[in-house]
């Protein structure tokens, strides 16, 4: 695979499907992701693997602290967010994706899924 290919085929996936992932393709996933280059070479990972009842109860936290206003606790903090012609896109971009998937505007619930 060239360079080009990679750009190109990139994709990014925001729904994914309730069907669980064979534990092959984990580790495989995990072990090929653990050869990516690390700042100052710090290889600072730590894999924690859930499903079932564990996986459902980490969402429904996630949830319930999202929607009571609960801040995160990210490890890697992004910036104050986007301004301007930027803050734009992102927001079309968002009505578009919406628009596409039926979700109206009011359905806070299938928007935050």
């Amino acid at each position: 695979m060239n360079f080009d290919d990679v750009i190109l085929g990139r994709r990014s996936i925001r729904g994914y499907l309730k069907k669980p992932v064979p534990k092959a393709l984990v580790r495989e996933v995990l072990e090929i992701a653990m050869r990516a280059p690390t700042s100052l070479n710090t290889q600072p990972w730590n894999f924690y693997v859930v499903a079932g009842d564990v996986l459902d109860r980490i969402r429904k936290g996630n949830v319930e602290r999202n929607l009571a206003g609960v801040p995160d606790s990210r490890e890697f903090r992004m910036g104050p967010g986007y301004a301007g012609v930027h803050r734009e896109r992102q927001i079309g971009i968002a009505k578009q994706l919406f628009a596409a998937m039926g979700i109206a505007r009011d359905d806070k619930e299938r928007r935050q899924d």
